[in-house]
Protein backbone atom coordinates (compact mmCIF):
# COMPACT_ATOMS: atom_id res chain seq x y z
CA UNK A 1 0.00 0.00 0.00
CA UNK A 2 1.36 3.31 -0.73
CA UNK A 3 1.41 5.86 1.78
CA UNK A 4 2.32 8.81 0.54
CA UNK A 5 -0.74 8.70 -2.23
CA UNK A 6 -4.15 10.67 -1.54
CA UNK A 7 -6.40 8.03 -2.28
CA UNK A 8 -9.41 10.11 -3.35
CA UNK A 9 -12.24 7.91 -4.68
CA UNK A 10 -14.40 6.08 -2.05
CA UNK A 11 -13.93 2.90 -2.62
CA UNK A 12 -10.12 3.37 -2.15
CA UNK A 13 -10.69 5.24 0.72
CA UNK A 14 -13.10 1.83 2.68
CA UNK A 15 -10.36 -0.30 1.48
CA UNK A 16 -7.81 1.47 3.56
CA UNK A 17 -9.95 1.43 6.41
CA UNK A 18 -10.75 -2.00 6.08
CA UNK A 19 -6.73 -2.84 5.87
CA UNK A 20 -6.50 -0.66 9.48
CA UNK A 21 -9.46 -2.74 10.58
CA UNK A 22 -8.06 -6.07 9.55
CA UNK A 23 -4.60 -5.57 10.56
CA UNK A 24 -5.71 -3.96 14.12
CA UNK A 25 -7.43 -7.68 14.83
CA UNK A 26 -4.35 -9.27 13.74
CA UNK A 27 -2.00 -7.27 16.31
CA UNK A 28 -4.64 -7.56 19.44
CA UNK A 29 -4.41 -11.36 18.89
CA UNK A 30 -0.13 -11.07 18.96
CA UNK A 31 -0.02 -7.98 21.31
CA UNK A 32 -2.15 -6.69 23.64
CA UNK A 33 -0.65 -3.28 23.19
CA UNK A 34 -1.78 -2.99 19.81
CA UNK A 35 1.90 -1.44 18.88
CA UNK A 36 1.76 -2.66 15.09
CA UNK A 37 -2.13 -1.84 14.80
CA UNK A 38 -1.26 2.11 16.39
CA UNK A 39 1.70 2.28 13.88
CA UNK A 40 -0.75 0.81 11.02
CA UNK A 41 -3.65 2.96 11.52
CA UNK A 42 -0.88 6.37 11.62
CA UNK A 43 0.13 5.98 8.69
CA UNK A 44 -3.60 4.74 6.84
CA UNK A 45 -5.48 7.58 8.72
CA UNK A 46 -2.14 10.26 7.57
CA UNK A 47 -2.19 9.34 3.78
CA UNK A 48 -5.78 9.67 3.79
CA UNK A 49 -5.95 13.05 5.52
CA UNK A 50 -9.63 14.75 5.63
CA UNK A 51 -11.81 13.32 7.97
CA UNK A 52 -10.02 10.11 8.65
CA UNK A 53 -7.19 11.60 10.00
CA UNK A 54 -9.24 13.73 11.67
CA UNK A 55 -10.58 10.50 13.53
CA UNK A 56 -6.79 9.82 14.36
CA UNK A 57 -6.27 13.03 15.36
CA UNK A 58 -9.05 12.66 17.75
CA UNK A 59 -7.88 9.63 19.46
CA UNK A 60 -4.24 10.80 19.88
CA UNK A 61 -5.26 13.31 22.59
CA UNK A 62 -8.91 12.72 23.69
CA UNK A 63 -8.89 10.79 26.65
CA UNK A 64 -11.27 7.74 27.37
CA UNK A 65 -11.85 7.48 23.32
CA UNK A 66 -9.08 4.36 22.86
CA UNK A 67 -8.75 1.56 25.38
CA UNK A 68 -6.61 2.04 28.42
CA UNK A 69 -4.67 -1.06 27.46
CA UNK A 70 -4.05 0.34 24.21
CA UNK A 71 -3.41 4.08 24.72
CA UNK A 72 0.56 4.85 24.97
CA UNK A 73 0.69 3.03 21.49
CA UNK A 74 -2.12 4.73 19.80
CA UNK A 75 -1.21 8.12 21.36
CA UNK A 76 2.25 8.05 21.11
CA UNK A 77 1.72 6.93 16.91
CA UNK A 78 -1.10 8.85 16.25
CA UNK A 79 0.12 12.39 17.95
CA UNK A 80 2.09 13.42 14.65
CA UNK A 81 -0.99 13.59 12.88
CA UNK A 82 -1.36 16.58 15.06
CA UNK A 83 0.84 18.33 13.54
CA UNK A 84 2.78 16.96 10.61
CA UNK A 85 0.69 14.33 8.54
CA UNK A 86 2.06 13.05 5.30
CA UNK A 87 2.74 16.15 3.05
CA UNK A 88 1.64 16.85 -0.63
CA UNK A 89 4.37 17.69 -3.58
CA UNK A 90 5.93 20.89 -3.53
CA UNK A 91 4.97 20.99 -7.71
CA UNK A 92 1.86 20.18 -6.57
CA UNK A 93 1.63 23.01 -3.86
CA UNK A 94 2.73 25.73 -5.95
CA UNK A 95 0.50 24.85 -8.69
CA UNK A 96 -2.76 24.74 -6.25
CA UNK A 97 -1.32 28.30 -4.92
CA UNK A 98 -0.48 30.25 -7.95
CA UNK A 99 -4.03 28.78 -9.75
CA UNK A 100 -5.88 30.30 -6.26
CA UNK A 101 -3.65 33.74 -6.09
CA UNK A 102 -4.17 33.96 -9.80
CA UNK A 103 -0.19 34.93 -9.83
CA UNK A 104 3.63 33.80 -9.88
CA UNK A 105 5.25 32.77 -6.97
CA UNK A 106 7.66 35.40 -7.65
CA UNK A 107 4.99 37.97 -7.27
CA UNK A 108 3.33 36.74 -4.68
CA UNK A 109 6.71 36.22 -2.35
CA UNK A 110 10.07 37.09 -1.91
CA UNK A 111 10.97 33.92 0.01
CA UNK A 112 9.54 31.00 0.31
CA UNK A 113 10.34 27.81 1.77
CA UNK A 114 9.14 24.38 -0.16
CA UNK A 115 9.33 22.04 3.27
CA UNK A 116 6.22 22.76 5.27
CA UNK A 117 6.50 23.08 9.04
CA UNK A 118 3.41 21.32 9.17
CA UNK A 119 0.66 18.93 7.56
CA UNK A 120 -3.07 18.53 8.54
CA UNK A 121 -6.03 16.51 7.33
CA UNK A 122 -6.90 19.16 4.74
CA UNK A 123 -3.72 21.45 4.14
CA UNK A 124 -0.26 21.73 4.91
CA UNK A 125 1.53 25.03 6.12
CA UNK A 126 4.08 27.07 4.93
CA UNK A 127 6.63 29.72 6.11
CA UNK A 128 7.09 32.21 3.60
CA UNK A 129 8.04 36.32 3.73
CA UNK A 130 6.21 39.13 1.99
CA UNK A 131 7.88 41.43 -0.71
CA UNK A 132 7.63 44.19 2.43
CA UNK A 133 9.36 41.84 4.86
CA UNK A 134 6.58 40.67 6.71
CA UNK A 135 6.96 37.17 7.54
CA UNK A 136 3.43 34.54 7.26
CA UNK A 137 2.06 31.50 7.22
CA UNK A 138 0.29 30.14 4.38
CA UNK A 139 -1.80 27.26 4.49
CA UNK A 140 -2.62 25.25 0.85
CA UNK A 141 -4.96 22.66 0.54
CA UNK A 142 -3.71 19.34 -0.26
CA UNK A 143 -4.17 18.79 -3.78
CA UNK A 144 -7.49 16.56 -4.64
CA UNK A 145 -8.29 16.87 -0.92
CA UNK A 146 -12.30 18.57 -1.83
CA UNK A 147 -12.94 14.88 -3.58
CA UNK A 148 -11.39 13.11 -0.86
CA UNK A 149 -13.29 14.78 1.66
CA UNK A 150 -16.48 14.19 -0.38
CA UNK A 151 -15.86 10.72 -0.73
CA UNK A 152 -15.81 10.76 3.37
CA UNK A 153 -19.02 12.13 3.89
CA UNK A 154 -20.76 9.76 1.76
CA UNK A 155 -19.35 7.17 3.88
CA UNK A 156 -21.87 6.84 6.58
CA UNK A 157 -19.57 4.00 8.05
CA UNK A 158 -16.98 6.56 8.95
CA UNK A 159 -19.52 9.64 9.89
CA UNK A 160 -20.97 7.07 12.69
CA UNK A 161 -17.52 6.31 14.08
CA UNK A 162 -17.49 9.72 14.62
CA UNK A 163 -20.69 10.11 16.11
CA UNK A 164 -20.36 7.19 18.18
CA UNK A 165 -16.82 8.60 19.18
CA UNK A 166 -19.03 12.14 20.52
CA UNK A 167 -22.71 11.61 21.72
CA UNK A 168 -23.55 7.83 20.40
CA UNK A 169 -24.97 6.67 17.25
CA UNK A 170 -28.48 6.45 18.91
CA UNK A 171 -28.52 10.16 18.52
CA UNK A 172 -27.94 10.13 14.75
CA UNK A 173 -30.23 12.10 12.81
CA UNK A 174 -30.58 13.38 9.16
CA UNK A 175 -30.21 17.14 10.74
CA UNK A 176 -26.96 15.47 12.95
CA UNK A 177 -25.68 14.36 9.34
CA UNK A 178 -26.57 17.44 7.65
CA UNK A 179 -25.29 19.68 10.38
CA UNK A 180 -21.47 17.50 10.15
CA UNK A 181 -21.60 17.16 6.84
CA UNK A 182 -22.29 21.25 6.49
CA UNK A 183 -19.37 21.86 8.93
CA UNK A 184 -16.91 19.53 7.35
CA UNK A 185 -17.47 21.03 3.69
CA UNK A 186 -16.78 24.58 5.03
CA UNK A 187 -13.78 23.32 5.91
CA UNK A 188 -12.53 23.46 2.33
CA UNK A 189 -13.03 26.87 1.99
CA UNK A 190 -10.76 28.98 3.21
CA UNK A 191 -11.83 32.07 2.29
CA UNK A 192 -14.91 31.51 4.31
CA UNK A 193 -12.02 30.67 7.40
CA UNK A 194 -10.64 33.81 7.19
CA UNK A 195 -14.07 35.75 7.33
CA UNK A 196 -14.50 33.93 10.66
CA UNK A 197 -10.95 34.12 11.61
CA UNK A 198 -11.23 37.68 11.73
CA UNK A 199 -14.64 37.52 13.93
CA UNK A 200 -12.79 35.44 16.39
CA UNK A 201 -10.36 38.21 15.98
CA UNK A 202 -12.86 40.69 17.01
CA UNK A 203 -14.27 39.22 19.63
CA UNK A 204 -11.31 38.92 21.62
CA UNK A 205 -9.61 41.70 20.78
CA UNK A 206 -9.56 43.23 24.19
CA UNK A 207 -8.00 40.05 25.77
CA UNK A 208 -4.24 40.61 26.05
CA UNK A 209 -3.57 37.25 26.57
CA UNK A 210 -5.75 35.91 23.55
CA UNK A 211 -3.90 35.90 19.89
CA UNK A 212 -5.36 36.07 16.52
CA UNK A 213 -3.19 36.21 13.91
CA UNK A 214 -3.81 39.09 11.50
CA UNK A 215 -5.35 37.34 7.78
CA UNK A 216 -4.04 38.94 4.77
CA UNK A 217 -6.41 39.17 2.70
CA UNK A 218 -4.53 39.60 -0.90
CA UNK A 219 -2.90 36.48 -0.39
CA UNK A 220 -5.94 34.22 0.55
CA UNK A 221 -8.49 32.34 -1.58
CA UNK A 222 -10.90 29.57 -1.17
CA UNK A 223 -7.58 27.33 -1.08
CA UNK A 224 -5.10 29.37 0.30
CA UNK A 225 -5.03 31.18 3.34
CA UNK A 226 -2.38 33.70 4.28
CA UNK A 227 -1.74 34.65 8.06
CA UNK A 228 0.98 36.81 9.88
CA UNK A 229 3.67 33.92 11.23
CA UNK A 230 3.85 33.70 15.35
CA UNK A 231 6.26 32.65 16.95
CA UNK A 232 5.99 30.27 20.04
CA UNK A 233 6.36 26.56 21.81
CA UNK A 234 4.46 23.67 21.02
CA UNK A 235 1.73 22.06 23.07
CA UNK A 236 4.55 19.22 24.08
CA UNK A 237 6.79 22.27 25.13
CA UNK A 238 4.17 23.79 27.23
CA UNK A 239 3.33 20.52 29.08
CA UNK A 240 6.37 21.06 30.89
CA UNK A 241 6.52 24.89 31.34
CA UNK A 242 6.25 26.11 35.34
CA UNK A 243 2.69 26.17 36.65
CA UNK A 244 2.22 29.61 36.51
CA UNK A 245 2.80 30.01 32.78
CA UNK A 246 0.06 26.83 32.40
CA UNK A 247 -2.19 28.49 34.36
CA UNK A 248 -2.58 31.64 32.70
CA UNK A 249 -2.35 29.58 29.37
CA UNK A 250 -5.30 27.43 30.91
CA UNK A 251 -7.37 30.24 31.66
CA UNK A 252 -6.57 32.06 28.20
CA UNK A 253 -7.93 28.67 26.65
CA UNK A 254 -10.95 28.85 28.99
CA UNK A 255 -12.15 32.93 27.85
CA UNK A 256 -11.70 31.84 23.98
CA UNK A 257 -13.70 28.87 23.94
CA UNK A 258 -16.43 30.06 26.19
CA UNK A 259 -16.46 33.76 25.72
CA UNK A 260 -17.08 32.52 21.91
CA UNK A 261 -19.91 30.53 22.62
CA UNK A 262 -21.73 33.11 25.40
CA UNK A 263 -20.86 36.06 23.52
CA UNK A 264 -19.89 35.30 20.17
CA UNK A 265 -22.10 32.88 19.19
CA UNK A 266 -20.13 31.11 18.43
CA UNK A 267 -16.66 28.32 18.90
CA UNK A 268 -14.30 26.52 16.95
CA UNK A 269 -14.87 23.14 16.82
CA UNK A 270 -11.79 21.99 16.31
CA UNK A 271 -9.88 21.88 19.70
CA UNK A 272 -6.78 19.72 18.89
CA UNK A 273 -3.30 20.54 20.31
CA UNK A 274 -1.78 21.54 17.09
CA UNK A 275 -3.83 24.71 16.89
CA UNK A 276 -2.30 26.27 19.61
CA UNK A 277 0.94 28.23 19.86
CA UNK A 278 1.99 29.27 23.65
CA UNK A 279 3.39 32.51 24.09
CA UNK A 280 5.48 34.21 26.61
CA UNK A 281 3.03 36.17 29.42
CA UNK A 282 0.77 34.01 29.40
CA UNK A 283 -0.58 34.12 26.07
CA UNK A 284 -1.78 32.15 23.12
CA UNK A 285 -2.48 32.15 19.75
CA UNK A 286 -5.35 30.28 18.43
CA UNK A 287 -4.81 28.84 14.61
CA UNK A 288 -7.33 27.24 12.21
CA UNK A 289 -10.34 28.59 12.30
CA UNK A 290 -11.92 25.89 9.58
CA UNK A 291 -14.70 24.02 11.68
CA UNK A 292 -17.22 26.72 13.49
CA UNK A 293 -20.02 25.91 14.59
CA UNK A 294 -22.29 28.82 15.03
CA UNK A 295 -25.36 29.16 17.63
CA UNK A 296 -28.74 29.42 17.67
CA UNK A 297 -30.15 32.99 19.73
CA UNK A 298 -32.18 30.63 21.79
CA UNK A 299 -29.50 27.62 22.47
CA UNK A 300 -27.02 31.11 23.10
CA UNK A 301 -29.72 32.32 25.77
CA UNK A 302 -30.04 28.66 27.69
CA UNK A 303 -26.52 27.98 27.28
CA UNK A 304 -25.84 31.43 29.17
CA UNK A 305 -28.65 30.52 31.94
CA UNK A 306 -26.93 26.84 32.12
CA UNK A 307 -23.45 28.58 32.99
CA UNK A 308 -24.29 31.84 35.26
CA UNK A 309 -26.57 29.44 37.63
CA UNK A 310 -23.26 27.08 37.74
CA UNK A 311 -21.58 30.50 38.54
CA UNK A 312 -23.87 30.95 41.45
CA UNK A 313 -23.65 27.48 42.71
CA UNK A 314 -27.31 27.58 42.09
CA UNK A 315 -28.21 23.23 41.61
CA UNK A 316 -31.68 23.33 40.91
CA UNK A 317 -31.66 26.65 38.34
CA UNK A 318 -28.43 24.61 36.50
CA UNK A 319 -30.20 21.37 36.00
CA UNK A 320 -33.35 23.49 34.67
CA UNK A 321 -31.72 25.18 32.16
CA UNK A 322 -29.71 22.36 31.70
CA UNK A 323 -32.77 20.47 30.57
CA UNK A 324 -33.85 23.35 28.33
CA UNK A 325 -30.20 23.30 26.73
CA UNK A 326 -30.25 19.91 25.74
CA UNK A 327 -34.04 19.88 25.17
CA UNK A 328 -34.23 16.52 27.29
CA UNK A 329 -37.63 14.53 28.43
CA UNK A 330 -37.73 13.68 31.95
CA UNK A 331 -36.89 10.23 32.89
CA UNK A 332 -33.63 7.70 33.19
CA UNK A 333 -32.09 8.96 30.19
CA UNK A 334 -32.53 12.87 31.38
CA UNK A 335 -31.13 11.66 35.14
CA UNK A 336 -27.90 10.45 32.96
CA UNK A 337 -27.87 13.76 30.85
CA UNK A 338 -27.77 16.07 34.19
CA UNK A 339 -24.88 13.39 35.53
CA UNK A 340 -23.18 14.45 32.60
CA UNK A 341 -23.64 18.41 32.76
CA UNK A 342 -23.02 18.00 36.52
CA UNK A 343 -19.14 16.61 35.64
CA UNK A 344 -18.98 18.90 32.86
CA UNK A 345 -19.35 22.45 34.84
CA UNK A 346 -17.54 21.11 38.16
CA UNK A 347 -14.51 23.81 36.91
CA UNK A 348 -17.81 26.28 37.46
CA UNK A 349 -18.92 24.94 41.14
CA UNK A 350 -15.85 24.08 42.57
CA UNK A 351 -13.18 26.94 42.00
CA UNK A 352 -9.99 27.02 41.54
CA UNK A 353 -10.39 23.47 40.20
CA UNK A 354 -7.66 20.88 38.04
CA UNK A 355 -8.79 19.27 35.08
CA UNK A 356 -6.95 15.68 34.65
CA UNK A 357 -6.92 12.69 32.71
CA UNK A 358 -8.98 10.72 34.45
CA UNK A 359 -12.04 13.84 34.60
CA UNK A 360 -11.35 14.06 31.01
CA UNK A 361 -11.95 10.22 30.41
CA UNK A 362 -15.08 10.39 33.07
CA UNK A 363 -16.59 13.10 30.64
CA UNK A 364 -16.48 10.43 27.53
CA UNK A 365 -17.46 7.48 30.01
CA UNK A 366 -20.59 8.97 30.99
CA UNK A 367 -21.65 10.10 27.49
CA UNK A 368 -20.86 6.07 26.47
CA UNK A 369 -23.52 5.19 29.41
CA UNK A 370 -25.52 7.97 27.82
CA UNK A 371 -25.50 6.26 24.35
CA UNK A 372 -25.81 2.62 26.09
CA UNK A 373 -29.30 3.71 27.88
CA UNK A 374 -30.69 5.34 24.89
CA UNK A 375 -30.38 2.09 22.23
CA UNK A 376 -32.78 0.26 24.92
CA UNK A 377 -34.84 3.08 26.18
CA UNK A 378 -38.69 3.02 25.34
CA UNK A 379 -39.48 5.98 22.99
CA UNK A 380 -41.49 8.42 25.91
CA UNK A 381 -38.29 8.82 27.60
CA UNK A 382 -36.08 9.31 24.81
CA UNK A 383 -34.99 12.73 23.56
CA UNK A 384 -32.57 14.14 20.91
CA UNK A 385 -29.83 16.54 21.41
CA UNK A 386 -29.86 20.01 19.06
CA UNK A 387 -27.26 18.79 15.96
CA UNK A 388 -24.51 21.38 17.11
CA UNK A 389 -24.26 19.30 20.22
CA UNK A 390 -22.15 17.13 18.31
CA UNK A 391 -19.34 20.09 17.71
CA UNK A 392 -19.93 20.84 21.04
CA UNK A 393 -19.03 17.63 22.19
CA UNK A 394 -16.31 16.96 20.34
CA UNK A 395 -14.85 20.60 21.72
CA UNK A 396 -15.30 19.63 25.14
CA UNK A 397 -13.46 16.07 24.61
CA UNK A 398 -10.99 17.67 23.14
CA UNK A 399 -10.77 21.04 25.27
CA UNK A 400 -10.86 18.87 28.50
CA UNK A 401 -8.51 16.69 27.15
CA UNK A 402 -5.58 19.48 26.60
CA UNK A 403 -6.47 21.17 29.99
CA UNK A 404 -5.58 17.59 31.33
CA UNK A 405 -2.14 17.74 29.76
CA UNK A 406 -1.51 21.22 31.22
CA UNK A 407 -2.51 19.53 34.50
CA UNK A 408 -2.45 22.86 36.63
CA UNK A 409 -5.41 24.27 39.04
CA UNK A 410 -6.87 27.39 37.68
CA UNK A 411 -9.63 30.03 38.18
CA UNK A 412 -12.19 29.11 35.73
CA UNK A 413 -14.88 30.05 37.35
CA UNK A 414 -13.08 34.01 37.67
CA UNK A 415 -12.40 33.77 34.16
CA UNK A 416 -16.05 33.85 32.84
CA UNK A 417 -17.21 36.14 35.83
CA UNK A 418 -14.72 38.81 34.25
CA UNK A 419 -16.60 38.94 30.56
CA UNK A 420 -19.92 38.46 31.56
CA UNK A 421 -19.81 40.84 33.91
CA UNK A 422 -19.70 43.47 30.95
CA UNK A 423 -22.51 41.49 29.72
Amino acid sequence: MDFKKLPKGRLGRIANLASMGVRAGASLLKDKEGKDAAQHAAEVLGSMRGLAAKVGQMASYVDGVVPEGQKEAFESSLKKLRSMAPTSDPVEVRAVLEASLDKKMEQLFREWDDKPIASASIGQVHKATLHDGTEVAVKVQHPGIDEAVESDLSNAGLLERMIAATAGSKFQTKEWLAVIRARFREELDYSLEASRQQRFAALHAGDAQICVPKVIESHTARHVLTTEFVRGVDFEDAQSAPDADRRQWAEALWRFVFKGTLVGAMFNADPHPGNYIFLDRGRVAFLDYGCVQEIEPDNQRNARKVHRAALEGDRKRFHQASMELMAMRPGPLADKALSYMDLNYQPLFETPFRVTKPFASLMVERMTEMAKMARTLPEEHFFTMPPEMFFMNRLQFGFYSVLARLDVEADYKGCEEAFLSHE
